[in-house]
């Protein structure tokens, strides 16, 4: 006896015990759309597939392609839709292509599942994933800041393994070639603050006090920080494009092979560069910014140089100097680190290369300016 559905792609046999499904005809687009009124004419009349337990027949299935694939995948299930597929109902190349359709369902079916829930849920899970890749970073740059003190401190035991060219043309390179872009931006902004002082403080009669606040700035505070923003975003980046471009060129994994030390090689010329350069840089920024405010206060306070430089000498504390100047050897090292960490992840291919690019500037920028706050409430609370 036959009950349920007769046509020729579906076949339920009612007559046998366990009753029989057999699959026949052809599965393909041409009958995608009746394929589905089968399948759901079959659940509706028949107590669904799992009243025929395993006994289904495929025999009689004369064409399938993947969109009759993803039907038998509806009609039969994941798990019988796998067993059927490591078995011998079927060839193996509508094996392989059913498993392939298996799997891109199941796979669109966990994104869709993964959409239903709720928007908290999406929006922690999104907050938790960037923890833990924020957690990652600072682990992996902790590590490595290690990594390169150790190198450090074995090379001050060893001088005459120091690459002392390689730190004379970084030095040139990131030193001396910078000079004129941070004495313009420390002189243009310098000149603003001024501009700043003298139209705020002439409301309480205290314009003289904007020679304090331009020197203070620029000693304390701005003149290192400016410069180490700046050259986060140009020596870090042009650290991760070197040694990127070495990495995708396999040139690091050359010296390796040759037994030469990576870090030693290329991180610690570039780390002691920086050493020397930042903070030459650093005062090179506060002499600009003091000369930019200087500017203004003659033109615009009728403050002459002689009287702004008396005024410095009389009221401006040694202390102020020394505080910016410290900072100047912590952010050359954290640049030159973070650069050369950024271009030794590189991998693959030129995108991978301008995403860390990318991170090195990133990640530069945001630990001199977290690093200057510590700071700065350091010596707040210290009373320097």
């Amino acid at each position: 006896m036959i009950s349920g559905v007769d046509s020729e792609l579906l076949l339920w046999d009612a007559s046998e015990n366990p009753p029989r499904l057999n699959v026949r005809g052809n599965w393909t687009l041409e009958n995608y759309a009746a394929l589905g009124e089968q399948i759901a004419l079959l659940r509706h009349r028949s107590r669904g597939l799992a009243a025929a337990g395993r006994n289904v027949d495929l025999g009689g299935l004369a064409a399938l392609d993947t969109a009759g694939a993803a039907r038998l995948y509806e009609l039969l299930g994941a798990e019988l839709a796998g067993e059927l597929a490591a078995s011998d109902a079927l060839s193996r190349e509508r094996s392989a292509l059913l498993l392939m359709v298996a799997k891109a369902m199941e796979a669109a079916g966990k994104v869709s599942q993964r959409r239903q829930r709720g928007a908290f849920i999406e929006i922690f899970g999104h907050a938790g994933v960037a923890l833990e890749i924020f957690r990652q970073q600072i682990l992996a740059l902790l590590g490595f800041m290690g990594f390169t003190l150790d190198a450090l401190a074995r090379g001050l035991l060893h001088p005459k393994r120091w690459r002392l060219t390689s730190i004379v043309a970084q030095i040139h390179e990131t030193g001396l070639n910078a000079v004129p872009i941070i004495a313009l931006l420390n002189f243009m902004v310098g000149a603003v603050i001024a501009f700043l002082g003298a139209t705020v403080l002439a409301n309480f009669g205290a314009s003289i006090y904007t020679v304090n606040l331009v020197t203070f700035a620029f000693l304390r505070e701005l003149g290192v920080l400016l410069t180490a923003i700046l050259m986060a975003g140009r020596t870090a980046s042009t650290f991760t494009a070197q040694l990127g471009s070495m990495k995708i060129n396999e040139e690091i994994d050359a010296t390796r092979v040759l037994g030469l030390n990576p870090v030693n090689l290329l991180v610690l010329p570039r780390v002691l560069a920086l050493f020397v350069s930042l903070p030459i840089l650093t005062f090179v920024g506060m002499i600009s910014g003091i000369l930019g405010g200087a500017l203004v206060c003659a033109l615009q306070l009728d403050i002459s140089l002689a009287m702004f430089l008396t005024i410095f000498q009389d009221q401006i504390e040694l202390r102020h100097f020394l505080v910016g100047m410290s900072k100047a050897p912590v952010f050359a090292f954290v640049i030159g680190v973070i650069g050369c960490l950024e271009g030794l992840k590189v991998s693959g291919s030129a995108l991978s290369v301008g995403q860390h690019t990318t991170a090195s500037v990133v990640h530069s920028i945001f630990v001199v300016i977290f690093l200057d706050a510590m700071a700065a409430l350091f010596f707040m609370e210290m009373g320097w």
